[in-house]
């Protein structure tokens, strides 16, 4: 164990994270076009999306325990090595059987199972190794966040690389090497791990997880935030899950969706990384408030799906807006939240992610096989500004500028 301070232990961690977020962001591509591919339609795609989140949105307030509990790192670890198996059995079925959609739902949702828990664990690791490192927490939830968009970003793009090359159903052997490439960084981490003390409570797993929710209760300025951001989820998530999926399915050209989806997550890094300097020139509030206004100007001229370099050039904008607002949240969080706790809260948020969307996905691509991708993508960016303009102008919005707890 070190004593001195030493980025070695956050740099582990991140690269930890980057390579878990290549392999995550590969399915998030890999998986709808499988499904569009499969069926021709776009409502198989949002039917995919919202099922195999369905176990993450159940499981999450007992995978946060767990976490407090089993200890973030080994969490994080064990959750890798399974989810790289458990993405294994897509190319083993298809080999098996004669792939379908409803064998694509059910390995999916056996692989989220699995999944659940991993990105919690490290994000409740972060203020342990950012004191080991002697960096702000805002200077650390910054890179934290610009490393989740370089693997969301990459992700898509190695994802275009070989789906032609090596066909979809291979393309899952390279999306399992490289989630235990992340399992191995993290077993590199050596951290000693603020826990939550033993009491009665933790005889049942499921009062322990609840906790959780109480601790929400605490904290009303981290649930404006969670339902803030839960309200783009559920109108801005379709867009990129269901409906741009549909159109360059439609134009058999996952090269330039991938390329599309890199450059929006390469300028949510830039935005991540500059979270900390903006930050010294405005509140958390106000930082908020202009990422949902960008957000909002961007993505309403996008989807009219002008030609493609105008497309990339509004993908560069709304990247760079929505950028500053993960890091901001988890710092929120982690301001507010005890160190013991972290975990539940974390789970929490990742519910925001798959139980959020998950109904507006079945929906979006109902509407998009009805209607077609241009309405229903002009109707949900019409839709996201309205929600980033209530949320802009809530009054209680300043009340996640104050810390209750600082590392």
């Amino acid at each position: 164990m070190e004593t001195k301070k030493s980025p070695r232990q956050f740099v582990y961690t991140q690269l930890a994270s980057f390579f878990g977020l290549v392999s995550g962001s590969m399915v998030f591509m890999a998986f709808p076009w499988l499904a569009i591919q499969l069926t021709g339609s776009a409502t198989s795609s949002g039917i995919l999306v919202a099922v195999t989140s369905i176990p993450s949105l159940l499981l999450a307030p007992v995978i946060g325990s767990i976490i407090d509990k089993m200890g973030r790192r080994r969490t994080s670890i064990v959750v890798e090595l399974l989810t790289g198996l458990a993405g294994l059995l897509i190319p083993l079925a298809a080999g098996l059987w004669h792939m379908t959609l409803p064998l694509l739902i059910a390995v999916g949702v056996i692989r989220s199972i699995v999944a659940s828990g991993g990105m919690s664990a490290r994000k409740a690791l972060i203020p342990d190794v950012a004191k080991m490192a002697g960096i702000s927490l805002e200077r650390a939830n910054s890179i934290s966040e610009s490393v989740f968009a370089a693997g969301f970003a990459s992700g898509p793009a190695v994802a275009a690389f070989c789906i032609p090359i090596f066909g979809i159903y291979n393309t899952f052997f390279v999306i399992t090497a490289i989630g235990w490439v992340s399992a191995g960084f993290m077993m590199l981490v050596k951290v000693n791990e603020v826990r939550e003390a033993n009491h009665e409570d933790e005889k049942n797993l499921f009062k322990f997880a609840m906790e959780g929710f109480k601790i929400l209760g605490r904290t009303p300025s981290v649930a404006i935030m969670m339902v803030g951001v839960m309200s783009l989820a559920m109108i801005y998530l379709p867009t990129e899950m269901v409906v741009l999926p549909k159109y360059f399915n439609s134009i058999n050209d996952p090269a330039s969706m991938g390329l599309l989806l890199s450059a929006m997550a390469a300028m949510t890094m830039v935005g991540s990384l500059l979270f900390e300097k903006f930050t010294k020139y405005m509140s958390f509030a106000n930082v908020f408030r202009f990422a949902l206004l960008g957000v909002a100007i961007s993505l309403v001229p996008m989807s009219f799906l002008p030609p493609y370099w105008l497309l990339i050039t509004f993908g560069f904008m709304l990247g760079f807006a929505w950028g500053p607002m993960p890091p901001l949240l988890n710092t929120v969080i982690q301001r507010k939240v005890p160190p013991s706790t972290r975990g539940r809260v974390f789970s929490l948020e990742m519910v925001i992610w798959s139980g959020g969307p998950m109904l507006s996905m079945v929906l979006a691509g109902i509407a998009v096989d009805a209607f077609g991708v241009m309405p229903v993508y002009i109707f949900l960016a019409i839709t996201t500004t309205a929600a980033g303009l209530l949320i802009t102008f809530n009054k209680r919005m300043k009340e996640i500028n104050t810390a209750d707890f600082a590392d």
